[in-house]
């Protein structure tokens, strides 16, 4: 699995599991799918994503997405 697909799969479960617990437990949870929104908004204007520098130091390999200019 390279970095992008990661990275992809992390923001997708995390936006999912803050709506579910935002619509179940308590609305403070949608704050969990509004961060991760606006980290991945901020992410396709700079390029920068901190999980994508954590998985490329930890030796996942790179792909087209996330690699370094």
């Amino acid at each position: 699995m390279t970095i992008d697909r990661i990275v992809f799969a992390v923001a997708g479960s995390l936006v999912l599991l803050g709506l579910v617990l935002g619509l179940t437990v308590s609305p403070w949870f949608l704050a969990i799918a509004g961060f991760i929104g606006v980290n991945m908004l901020q992410s396709a204007f700079t390029g920068f994503c901190p999980l994508a520098m954590i998985l490329r130091k930890a030796g996942m390999p790179e792909s087209a997405c996330f690699r370094r200019l």
